[in-house]
């Protein structure tokens, strides 16, 4: 794995000087160590030829804390009316030119991604990339109602897109049911974490509600403080003066605890 620092914005008034941060994949075997240090796959740029991941802050689930919530289970109670079956397959396992999944893919990212930001060419991308490696098929009797592409590398599981049949959305919480469901599939076969992506903005904020075990890459390591979580998502929006730890009231304590 290489790092590498690509300069932002710059205040010499707080001497804050910000860099984004990127990891280059050299060989698959390091992919579950790069998810573990808090990056995750860089697919904007679609003409980017190898594999590349940028620190953010990420969201994961530890397996050995997991188990079932009461609203997991209330969730549960009100899809089983449609009697979902699932499987794993290899991600080669189905054509990407295939006419009926590429428009339900993409007819779903149409609807529900802002922005435009799962066209046809990316979506091909994306899929092309080593990273992602299995799909899990959801079904009511031979009927797909969910694709979720993973990433499965060594005990670590990256959920990392889904495409609904979005009809059911209305009625059934097929989103939340399915994220629970992988999420139970990957402690049945005794993975270790789960990653959820990012976690930014009051939007995000629905996936720090429904899963124990919950922890997020705050920079230092993974913090398992939900409620610091929210307070990051509520002020993400606003407008800062500095980076966050110059805006620490406590910034001798925090230099303490990481020595």
């Amino acid at each position: 794995m290489r790092i590498f620092f690509s300069e932002s914005n710059n205040d010499y008034a707080t001497y804050t000087f910000n860099y984004a941060i990127y990891a280059i994949a050299e060989q698959l075997e390091e992919l579950e160590s790069i998810y573990n240090q808090g990056f995750l796959p860089y697919s904007s740029n679609i003409t980017l030829q190898r594999e590349i991941f940028y620190l953010a802050r990420s969201l994961r689930v530890n397996i050995a804390q997991f188990e079932d919530s009461s609203e997991n289970r209330r969730v549960d109670r009100k899809v089983q009316a449609l009697n979902i079956s699932f499987e794993l397959i290899p991600k080669n396992a189905i054509d990407i030119n295939d006419s009926a999944f590429l428009d339900f893919c993409l007819s779903y990212a149409q609807e529900r991604f802002s922005n435009n930001a799962m066209n046809e060419a990316r979506f091909k991308y994306i899929l092309s990339r080593e990273t992602g490696t299995h799909w899990l098929v959801f079904k009511r009797e031979e009927k797909v109602l969910a694709y979720v592409l993973l990433a499965i590398h060594g005990k670590a599981i990256h959920y990392w897109y889904a495409f609904f049949d979005a009809t059911y959305l209305e009625e059934y919480p097929l989103g939340k049911w399915i994220m629970w469901r992988s999420i139970k599939w990957a402690k049945e076969n005794n993975y270790d974490h789960v990653y959820l992506g990012t976690c930014y903005g009051n939007s995000a904020l629905y996936k720090t509600r429904d899963f124990k075990g919950l922890s997020f890459f705050d920079g230092y390591g993974w913090n398992n403080s939900i409620n610091t979580l929210k307070e990051l998502c509520k002020t993400d929006d606003e407008l800062k003066t500095s980076d966050r730890f110059k805006l620490e009231a406590n910034q001798n304590e925090i230099i303490t605890s990481l020595l």
